[in-house]
C-alpha cells in the first residue's frame, strides 16, 4: 500500500468479585462502556425497540428498502467486498478498505472502477455516518469515547475526511475520500434509532425529534439500510465478498 499517512501524533472495566459487588455498585464512579460492548447491547436494543415502542420511525425517506437494495443492485464491479466494521477499531475499517483499493491497483493493475467495496455502519460506527453538525450539538465523540490524537473528545466526524490510525492522519481512508473513489456506506436504521433514543434521553429531548434531526444529517455518501443485519446477508447472496473488522 502507498504511504498515505502524514502527522505525528501517535480499557477494560473491572469485574466486582461477589463479595465486593454491592459496595462496589455503590461508590464505584460511573465508567463508560467499552465501544466492543456496543455491538450486542445495540442488537438487543434494537429488538426491544421494536417490541416496546408505540412506533418506531420508518424509512419511508431512505434511498433502500429490504426488497429493493439499490446499493446492492449498483454493485456491479468484479470484485467486490462488504467490509462490517461494527467497531471504530481506531481506524483499522478505513484503512482495511483503502488497502483494498491499493492492493489490487499496485498488485494487479486493477482501477478503481473493477472494484466494489461496501462499509457497514452499525454498532459503535454507526454515528460516523453523520456530519460534524451532529457530532457538535450532541456531543458524540464524548459519548461514543472518541477522543483526537491530543486526547480530546471529538466535536466533528472522524471518519468524514481525515481519520486517524496509529497517531497519523491517513486522509484518504476518510468516507469522502473512499466514496469518490466508488466506495459504498450503509448506515442501520436500527442502529440509528437506538442511538437516537440514547442521545434524547441524555439531552433531555424527544428520542423521535433527534431521530428526525439525525436522519436529515446523514452524509450524501451514506444511504440509510433498515437492518443491517439483512444487508449483510442479501449482500451476501448476491455473492459479495466478506470481511469481517
Amino acid at each position: 500500500m502507498q504511504a498515505h499517512a502524514s502527522g505525528t501524533n501517535t480499557s477494560s472495566v473491572p469485574c466486582p468479585t461477589t463479595s465486593n459487588r454491592e459496595s462496589t455498585m455503590t461508590s464505584a464512579p460511573r465508567r463508560r462502556l467499552p465501544t466492543a460492548l456496543l455491538v450486542p447491547l445495540v442488537a438487543v436494543a434494537t429488538v426491544l425497540l421494536a417490541t416496546m415502542m408505540p412506533h418506531t420511525p420508518d424509512l419511508q425517506a431512505s434511498s433502500a428498502s429490504a426488497d429493493d437494495p439499490a446499493w446492492l443492485q449498483a454493485l456491479d464491479a468484479p470484485h467486490r467486498m462488504l467490509f462490517d466494521a461494527a467497531q471504530p477499531g481506531g481506524g483499522v475499517p478505513l484503512v482495511h478498505v483503502l488497502n483494498y483499493y491499493e492492493s489490487w491497483k499496485q498488485a494487479e493493475g486493477i482501477g478503481d472502477d473493477e472494484i466494489d467495496a461496501v462499509v457497514a455502519l452499525y454498532g459503535g460506527t454507526t454515528l460516523h455516518g453523520l456530519d460534524d453538525a451532529m457530532w457538535t450539538k450532541y456531543g458524540l465523540g464524548e459519548m461514543m469515547g472518541q477522543n483526537d490524537p491530543d486526547g480530546a473528545a471529538y466535536t466533528r466526524n472522524p471518519w468524514r475526511v481525515d481519520p486517524v490510525f496509529d497517531g497519523a492522519t491517513v486522509a484518504p481512508a476518510g468516507i469522502e475520500p473512499l466514496a469518490a473513489r466508488g466506495a459504498t456506506f450503509i448506515m442501520c436504521n436500527n442502529a440509528l434509532t437506538y442511538f437516537a433514543g440514547k442521545v434524547a434521553g441524555a439531552h433531555g429531548l424527544e428520542a423521535d425529534d433527534v431521530y428526525a434531526d439525525m436522519r436529515e444529517h446523514i452524509l450524501p455518501q451514506v444511504t440509510l439500510v433498515p437492518a443491517m443485519v439483512v444487508a449483510i446477508d442479501q449482500a451476501q447472496v448476491a455473492g459479495v465478498s466478506y470481511h469481517r473488522q
